[in-house]
C-alpha cells in the first residue's frame, strides 16, 4: 500500500522518493472517508472493521487515484489560430450543452477505467464571446463528481490581432472573471504567456483581476518565458506554472525556488519528439514538480496517467516513486485539492486504484497498458475490470 503520507506541501527532491509504503496494508473506509490505515492485521482488529465489508488486494499494489492537474478536454487547442478559434466557438453556441456533457463524460469515464478520480480542465476564452466560456463552465460545473471530481480553470489567451489585445484584457478582466467567480465556476484562472515582453502589463492585469476576484491563479509558462513566468508566479502566489518544456540550469534553479508547483507533460515531449531528462534538473535543482497528461482530444488524445508514469520514467530521468508522487500528492497541490484527495490519509476521500502488480515500480516499465483493476471514488468502486468473454446477442441488443 502506498500511502504518500507525508509532510504538509508539495514534495521536492528526496521526498518525491518517499511513498509511505506499508506492506501488508488495510484502510478502513466509512461514507467515503479514510477511517483507519495502518497494517492489516491492526486495522482488521478494530471494533469497527468487524461489520466491514472486505475488499481483498492480495498481491496487488493499492495506492491513491491519480490526480491530472492539466487538461483540455473541451476547449479549441491553445496554439489554435483565430480561424479555428472563431470555429470552435461556434460548434459550442451550436451544440446542446446535453451533447457537450456526453461528449465530455465519455473521456472522464475513460480516465477512471485508467486510474483517474480527480482532473483539472482547463476552457480557454473563446474569441470576444463570454458565452461560450461559460456555456461550457457550466456543462463543467454539472459533471463534477459524475464521476469524477473536475476542477475548472478559465484560461485566457492574447488574441492574435495586436490592437485587440488591451481591450480583451479589459473585457475578461470587468466581465468575465467577476461573472465566473461570483457563479463559482471555475476555481483558478490560468494566463497563457504568449509573446513578447512587452505585454507584462496585459498578463499582470489579469492576474491582479483573478486575484481580486477571488480566484487561485495559474501561470501558462511557454518554453520561452519560464524566467518572466517564474517572476509572475512569485509575484501573485501562483499554484503552478504549467507546460514546463525545457529547463536548463539557470531555468531549473529559477524554478527551483518557485513555492508552487512545476507541471511536466510527458505526452506532449513525446508528439514532439524530445527524450531531455530536463526533469532530472527540475528535482534537483528542489522544484516540486507534477505530472500531467495534457489532454485534448485533437491534438494529445492522450488521458491514460500510467503511460504518463512511464515516458517520465523512461524520457525525463525520473524515480518510478518521483513519478508516482508527481501524479498523485504534488498534482493534488497543483489543482488545489491535497486538503482532500493526493494521498491515503485518516480523513481524506476514499480514492484509491487496486492494481494488478506486486511492485510498484512496474508502473514506470509497462508502457500503454492499463493496469487497474479497480478504481474507488469517495467509497464507491466505480470501475471493475472485466473478464474477457462471449456476450450474448440479446445482451448486447438491450445496452444498444
Amino acid at each position: 500500500m502506498l500511502t504518500l503520507h507525508g509532510a504538509q506541501g508539495p514534495r521536492r527532491g528526496s521526498d518525491l522518493n518517499e511513498l509511505g509504503i506499508i506492506h501488508d496494508g488495510a484502510l478502513l473506509v466509512r461514507d467515503g472517508i479514510v477511517q483507519q490505515v495502518g497494517p492489516s492485521r491492526r486495522v482488521e482488529n478494530l471494533a469497527e472493521a468487524r461489520d466491514a465489508v472486505e475488499v481483498s488486494a492480495v498481491g496487488r499494489v493499492i495506492m491513491p487515484g491519480f490526480v491530472d492537474s492539466h487538461t483540455h478536454l473541451l476547449s479549441p487547442p491553445p496554439d489554435a489560430g483565430e480561424a479555428e478559434l472563431k470555429a470552435a466557438a461556434s460548434i459550442v453556441r451550436t451544440s446542446s450543452a446535453k451533447r457537450l456533457a456526453a461528449r465530455a463524460r465519455k473521456h472522464l469515464e475513460a480516465m477512471a477505467r485508467h486510474g483517474t478520480t480527480t482532473v483539472e480542465v482547463k476552457i480557454g476564452c473563446c474569441g470576444a464571446d463570454d458565452s461560450v466560456d461559460i456555456k461550457l463552465l457550466r456543462v463543467l460545473a454539472a459533471l463534477r463528481d459524475n464521476p469524477l471530481d473536475v476542477v475548472s480553470t478559465i484560461l485566457f489567451h492574447l488574441p492574435p490581432d495586436g490592437a485587440a489585445r488591451q481591450d480583451a484584457v479589459e473585457r475578461v478582466c470587468g466581465g468575465l472573471l467577476p461573472k465566473v467567480c461570483g457563479r463559482r465556476l471555475a476555481r483558478f484562472a490560468d494566463v497563457d504567456l504568449d509573446g513578447d515582453g512587452s505585454y507584462g502589463p496585459l498578463f499582470e492585469r489579469f492576474l491582479h483581476a483573478a486575484g481580486e476576484a477571488g480566484m487561485g491563479v495559474k501561470i501558462h509558462g511557454i518554453s520561452s518565458a519560464h524566467g518572466r513566468a517564474v517572476g509572475l508566479a512569485n509575484g501573485h502566489r501562483a499554484v503552478s506554472v504549467d507546460h514546463v518544456e525545457r529547463a536548463d540550469p539557470e531555468e531549473a534553479l529559477a524554478l527551483g525556488s518557485f513555492g508552487g508547483v512545476a507541471t511536466l507533460l510527458p505526452s506532449s515531449a513525446f508528439r514532439q519528439g524530445r527524450s531531455d531528462a530536463w526533469g532530472r534538473n527540475l528535482i534537483d535543482a528542489g522544484a516540486a514538480i507534477a505530472l500531467a497528461s495534457d489532454f485534448n482530444p485533437q491534438h494529445t488524445p492522450a488521458l491514460n496517467l500510467q503511460t504518463v508514469i512511464a515516458l517520465a520514467s523512461m524520457q525525463m530521468g525520473l524515480t518510478a516513486a518521483e513519478a508516482i508522487s508527481a501524479v498523485t500528492i504534488n498534482a493534488a497541490y497543483a489543482a488545489g485539492c491535497a486538503d482532500r484527495v493526493g494521498s491515503l490519509e485518516v480523513g481524506k476521500t476514499a480514492d484509491l486504484l487496486i492494481l494488478n502488480i506486486a511492485d510498484y515500480r512496474d508502473l514506470a516499465k509497462q508502457l500503454g497498458m492499463n493496469l487497474v483493476h479497480l478504481t474507488m471514488k469517495r467509497g464507491a468502486f466505480i470501475y471493475k475490470e472485466g473478464a474477457v468473454a462471449p456476450l450474448d446477442a440479446e445482451e448486447l441488443k438491450a445496452r444498444w
